[in-house]
């Protein structure tokens, strides 16, 4: 399953029943609590990365994912819109980058 795979099923779950799937009980609290799952899986993906616990890293990994696009889908921000910003990026280095923000 590729991320656009994903974005693609999180976004056929808009409006369905809450009770036919975790996606679209979380998308029915509204985009704050989406955003509020997304930071819990982030933080507990730190903890695992500090442990150094590479499978608990890598599933909590998939977990932070599932939920930022989630996130993504709760405030109507197309995956492609993200993926477009990472390409406008590309060979530009990470210093720079956040220089010209400013």
């Amino acid at each position: 399953m590729t991320l656009d795979d994903l974005f693609a099923t999180i976004e056929a779950r808009k409006g369905a029943d809450p009770e036919s799937s975790w996606t679209a009980k979380l998308l029915s609290k509204g985009p704050e609590k989406c955003a509020e799952k997304f930071g819990e899986e982030a933080v507990e993906a730190i903890i695992e990365a500090v442990k150094d616990d590479k499978a608990g890293l890598t599933s909590e990994a998939a977990d932070v994912l599932y939920h930022l696009l989630v996130m993504l889908a709760a405030r109507d921000v197309a995956l492609g819109d993200v993926m477009d910003e990472l390409a406008r990026r590309q060979g530009t280095s990470g210093i720079a980058e956040k220089a010209a923000r400013t």
